[in-house]
């Protein structure tokens, strides 16, 4: 009896480490299978007011509307506008299925306000990657082909990024590790820098500047991602705290049996200079905490002081703008068909606005930015 029930449990184990090991269905639709910890409730109340030119007859206006998925849940959303009274339409985009409301104004007068009044659910995701169980894929189906695009408004991986992927990996490691090469050259070669970014997620923007801000960082990532072989994207969403823009993206790459796992290359980078740059640490501590943000990032980790808004670049609205857009960070907007110019207001060099932001955050409790509270780093520091 003894040596059956022995061999039963022998036999669980093995099913039970073959399961850990599977890879998961290979579909970017699939939900993320990180971890969810410390849920956040966030009522907002998020505004846009746009100033079409003189003589519009036609203003077009684009407002991407937070999914609910395994991250984020959108609990109650209501939209308004002012002075004009203008009914959305609802629709989903084709290619990666982003929900954008959408107004027409016509023959507006003066400043136009959108008012979208919601209460949405983050999580903080902990994906806790093993390099080890992270597997190539030789083939992936299909449906991947938009996240492995080469050429296109915004990712772009032509053979200057071939060239340079060289230089950085000669040799091959694992699909992690390859990308861990590559975020890690980004962190020691690019500058943060709002007044000479693209606003689109540039990969050439990227390679050509080595600067920019968050979109130019995981634009840059993401062409040589695909060139390692692995589907990527970037996802636009808000910082659901006071700042002067708040739009942010980050890094996804769909790494099996993982699936969709999160990366903030940009963030990070401020947070390991922050550390490095504090006098009150003693040099062992910049040492452990530096290790504790690397540990963190490659471990795959979303924060729930952010929700998405908008996954991945290049892709036509509906109902159509004049052309594709290569990302949507807060909206889009035409007038009579033609873009208006997107604003950055964290850019100290840009003064004059076709549309503005205004926003507020109310969390049902407290809640500190993970990247600029050194705290939050003890999880991954080895120690309790």
């Amino acid at each position: 009896m003894k040596r059956f029930l022995l061999a039963i449990v022998g036999l669980l184990s093995c099913v039970a480490a073959s399961r850990a090991d599977e890879p998961l269905k290979l579909d970017p639709q699939q939900p993320y299978s990180a971890e969810r910890l410390n849920p956040v409730n966030y009522d907002v109340e998020f505004l846009v007011t746009v100033t079409a030119p003189s003589n519009t007859k036609k203003l077009s206006v684009w407002l991407p509307i937070p999914p609910s998925d395994h991250g984020q849940e959108l609990l109650s959303s209501e939209l308004s506008t002012f002075p004009d009274v203008v009914t959305p339409q609802i629709a989903d985009e084709p290619l990666f299925g982003n929900r954008f409301a959408y107004f027409e104004f016509a023959n507006p007068q003066g400043g136009q306000v959108i008012r979208h009044k919601f209460r949405i659910r983050s999580w903080e995701l902990r994906w806790q990657l093993d390099p080890a169980r992270v597997q190539s894929v030789k083939q992936w189906p299909k449906s991947f082909a938009p996240y492995q695009r080469s050429e296109s408004q915004a990712v772009v991986a032509d053979a200057r990024f071939e060239k340079l992927l060289a230089e950085i990996l000669p040799q091959r490691r694992g699909p992690l590790q390859d990308l861990d090469s590559v975020m890690t050259w980004v962190d020691g070669h690019f500058a943060y820098d709002h007044v000479k970014a693209s606003l689109k997620a540039s990969s050439v923007h990227g390679l050509e500047q080595q600067r920019g801000h968050c979109s130019d960082y995981h634009g840059f990532c993401a062409a040589m991602g695909r060139l390692l072989g692995q589907p990527t994207r970037v996802t636009y969403g808000i910082n659901a705290f006071p700042k002067s823009s708040p739009s942010h993206c980050k890094l996804e790459a769909f790494l099996s049996p993982y699936g969709w796992v999160s990366f903030d290359v940009s963030e990070t980078q401020k947070l390991s200079q922050m550390i490095r740059s504090n006098q009150e640490l003693s040099d062992s501590q910049r040492a452990e905490l530096l290790t504790s943000a690397r540990r963190r990032h490659l471990s795959g980790f979303r924060d729930n002081t952010w929700f998405v808004q908008t996954r991945g670049t290049d892709y036509d609205l509906v109902p159509k703008a004049s052309a594709r857009v290569p990302v949507v960070r807060t909206i889009y907007a035409e007038a009579d068909g033609q873009p208006l110019s997107e604003p950055d207001p964290a850019n100290s060099d840009q003064t004059t606005f076709s549309w503005m932001t205004s926003h507020r955050f109310e969390p049902d409790h407290v809640v500190k930015y993970p990247f600029s509270d050194l705290e939050s780093l003890r999880d991954w520091s080895g120690r309790r």
